[in-house]
């Protein structure tokens, strides 16, 4: 019981962490399944608790609490809606990991400077076989997540991960410029 407390602990203070600070890094994203050869996406990313905005390939997303902007480069488009919350669990790792706590089993491997938090849902039929956060136990700071998917393997790499000052709400609000195309589907 002791043992679960402290998983808890780390996990929530964790996910608290990132409820009340600004995280700041540039990423990978390497997709990799048995028969395709492995995937890999560069970005920057800048959240604080379910607001986010990032940046990879053509696209830039951000989700202002209410608000999801999509805007693609390649065609000058900026699509604004009201996300779901699969659809904000999908962009966003750490909203994802604090939905699989009430049905996971938790564990943590402490090692060196480093902990590995390991979710294995309780019933493999919500899709998932694991979710393996990797974080620095100086200062709780998020090093990797990796998502396994029956014979999928999805990693996330942060790259000099930071907390910086938290601005105002408009950091995670995109602006289209004058010659944009808008296409607004919230309700």
């Amino acid at each position: 019981m002791t043992k679960l407390l402290i998983i808890l602990t780390v996990l929530s203070s964790f996910l608290t962490n990132l409820e009340q600070k600004t995280l700041k890094s540039d990423f990978s994203i390497t997709v990799t399944e048995e028969v395709n050869a492995p995937m890999n996406f560069p970005g920057w990313i800048l959240m604080q608790g379910d607001k986010f905005r990032l940046e990879m390939m053509d696209i830039e997303a951000a989700y202002d609490g209410k608000t999801m902007y999509m805007y693609s480069s390649n065609t000058d488009e900026l699509t604004l809606s009201n996300p779901t919350e699969q659809e904000l669990l999908e962009a966003n790792p750490f909203l994802y990991a604090k939905a699989l706590v009430d049905v996971c089993n938790i564990v943590e491997k402490a090692s060196g400077e480093n902990t590995l938090i390991t979710l294995t849902p309780k019933d493999q039929s919500i899709g998932i076989n694991r979710f393996v956060l990797k974080v620095r136990n100086a200062d709780l700071m998020p090093l990797s997540v990796e998502l396994k998917e029956g014979k999928k393997n999805t990693t996330l790499k942060f790259k000099e991960p930071k907390f910086v000052p938290t601005n105002p709400d408009y950091i995670f609000v995109l602006k289209p410029s004058k010659n944009t195309y808008v296409i607004d589907m919230r309700l």
